[in-house]
């Protein structure tokens, strides 16, 4: 009698461990991007080209002025096919159809989608449409500008960060997008900084060393 009581839970425990072993196996997938960390940004994010309305983050430290003396480098961005210049030291990720380049709170996205080459009327309606679903976001006009890679259509937005969860400080973006196109493929280079943070020209150079691939 004991022997059988002693295979009954032999089988008993063989079962439970095969039942462990499968729940762990159907458990493992995970929709983080590879190597973990945060996505690379897509200009399909939020159903819009160009993705999201960029945001400060209020947890993030003081972020200073860009400065004089400041080294630029070179992005290459193969997947996206666009290059620019952008401050030594700062925080680049690349996904397939968009570039994230960032320190502390200033923050570029370089976004590159399918489409007809931009207008004023195009690039204002995109914005129009991002501020429905964007909260506290509020949008300038469109106006044409000429950058050494050619036409492009510049607009000015604004949003507020969500408040610090210790603090309840909010961090207001000031955000110049640019909006390109070429050969069917438009670029949203969207440059955000912080009020009261200068990058004026440092943004100009950036933008002014947009190129296409």
């Amino acid at each position: 009698m004991c022997d059988r009581r002693r295979v009954l839970l032999r089988i008993q425990l063989l079962a439970l461990a095969a039942a462990v072993l499968l729940i762990c196996g159907c458990g493992g997938s995970s929709n983080s991007s590879p190597g973990g960390g945060t996505p690379a940004p897509t200009s399909e994010s939020g159903g819009q080209a160009g993705g999201a309305a960029l945001s400060a983050d209020a947890r993030s430290a003081a972020t200073g002025d860009i400065p004089d003396t400041q080294n630029f480098l070179t992005l290459t961005a193969p997947r996206v096919r666009v290059s620019m210049l952008y401050p030594e030291g700062w925080t680049v990720r690349e996904g397939s159809t968009g570039v994230a380049i960032s320190d502390k709170n200033n923050l570029v996205r370089v976004a590159v989608s399918p489409g007809a080459a931009p207008t004023g009327a195009s690039a204002q309606a995109q914005l129009a449409s991002l501020a429905r679903t964007t909260p506290g976001l509020r949008a300038g006009t469109a106006s044409a500008v000429s950058l050494k890679s050619g036409p492009a259509v510049k607009l000015t937005y604004t949003t507020q960060s969500a408040p610090n969860p210790v603090t309840g400080r909010q961090v207001k973006l000031n955000v110049d997008r640019y909006v390109l196109g070429q050969g069917g493929r438009v670029a949203v280079v969207d440059l955000g900084t912080p009020v009261g943070v200068d990058n004026v020209d440092a943004y100009r150079r950036m933008i002014e060393s947009f190129r296409w691939r």
